[in-house]
């Protein structure tokens, strides 16, 4: 099988890494940070406002999209590409994360899970190889293995039983996904994208030996490209920088090195700082429709009522459309007043901020200046709200 998206590293600056991921729709600049849009849609924003802000790659949710409208429905439109109407780059989740967030309305054994559908109550059921099918369905060009991920705190011994439970579903999904990869006729439904690659997951929580353990094992599956899951998780952000710099070497250097679900600006430029390349979080875009702005000195709450006449923009440094065009009080106003567009504005300047940050990530990797990027950058924003 010839190599699925093919990923080289043009520029490093330590263990940061400056990089191009080629897929079957389109090449994605790395350190690169994807928008998160469950369902297929990114909340409150248009993808034709994605294209203008410059975001290369977009993430859906298997979980989400299995549930409804279900897969072969996208399966007999084309593929979730074409559905959606987004001819770029595209990642999505295998739903490991959502099903083991439902807490007593699903139930682990060892082929995978039974849960209950937050939507109508009806028992569903997902494993190793219907995750990889249903993906298979949705065509994106990046698919992940089922996995499971352990909670924070957890024991070493249930970190353990979660780490060697994901490597055996890990084996599982990657044998399903080449067999159908191979022979497209042994799924009930279409394979609409034949370049679609399959990462590998490594958990095994804060302990560093179940992390050494996984990694070596997942790395020897021979996936496409790995990701570093199960943080982000309600462990101390001390802890996750500590994970990650202890896993991101034993991962290849010619694979993408994913973590799922983090985080912050500043989680983004120091997991960067470990040699991570690709970021996904929902953060950005929730805050933004909870009336929260990210700036480059810290997170502001727009709805506050210090904000009534305050007639500066959101943040003064910043080019996006939100900041160029209206004031602090004018989204407090909309926001207040409970108008769609205070989500969409919100979210336009987030979302900006998030990829402009990447970008300058990228530029100081290429200009050899990344760590007075990094000194920089801690030196003005806060994560504590600022005036």
């Amino acid at each position: 099988m010839s190599e699925r998206c093919p990923f080289h590293v043009t520029h490093r600056d330590g263990a940061a890494r400056a990089g191009e991921l080629q897929t079957p729709h389109g090449l994605v600049r790395t350190p690169a940070f994807a928008p998160v849009g469950t369902r297929g849609a990114v909340k409150a924003v248009t993808h034709r406002d994605l294209l203008g802000l410059g975001a290369e790659m977009i993430l859906a949710n298997t979980y989400h999209l299995h549930l409804r409208p279900g897969a072969p429905l996208v399966g007999r439109a084309g593929g979730l590409h074409r559905f959606i109407g987004w001819d770029q780059p595209m990642l999505t989740d295998s739903g490991g994360y959502q099903v083991f967030s439902l807490g007593d309305r699903r139930r682990i054994d060892e082929e995978g899970v039974s849960f209950r559908s937050h939507l109508d109550g009806s028992l569903q059921r997902l494993t190793p190889e219907s995750a990889s099918d249903i993906q298979a369905e949705l065509g994106s060009d990046i698919a992940m293995v089922f996995d499971e991920c352990a909670s924070y705190p957890v024991s070493e011994a249930g970190a353990r039983d979660s780490m060697e439970r994901t490597l055996r579903w890990a084996r599982r999904g990657r044998r399903r996904f080449l067999e159908t990869s191979e022979h497209p006729s042994r799924l009930d439904g279409a394979v609409t994208n034949a370049g679609q690659a399959q990462f590998g997951i490594v958990q095994g929580g804060a302990y560093k030996a179940l992390r050494d353990e996984s990694a070596r094992d997942t790395v020897s599956i021979g996936f496409d490209g790995f990701a570093i899951g199960g943080l982000s998780v309600g462990e101390p952000v001390e802890v996750m920088y500590d994970v990650v710099g202890h896993t991101t070497p034993m991962l290849p250097d010619t694979r993408v090195r994913y973590l799922m679900g983090t985080g912050m600006p500043d989680d983004l430029v120091e997991c960067v700082a470990r040699g991570i390349d690709l970021f996904d979080c929902v953060l950005p875009t929730r805050n933004a429709r909870n009336g929260q702005l990210l700036t480059r000195r810290g997170p502001i709450s727009i709805k506050q009522a210090r904000f009534a006449e305050d007639h500066r923009p959101p943040d003064p440094e910043c080019a996006c459309y939100t900041c160029q065009r209206f004031s602090r009080a004018y989204l407090r106003y909309l926001f207040v007043a409970g108008e769609m567009t205070a989500s969409t504005l919100n979210t336009l300047h987030n979302i900006h901020f998030y990829l402009d940050t990447m970008r300058q990530i990228r530029d100081a990797i290429v200009l050899g200046s990344f760590d007075t990027f990094r000194q920089r950058f801690h030196e003005t924003f806060s994560r504590r709200p600022r005036a």
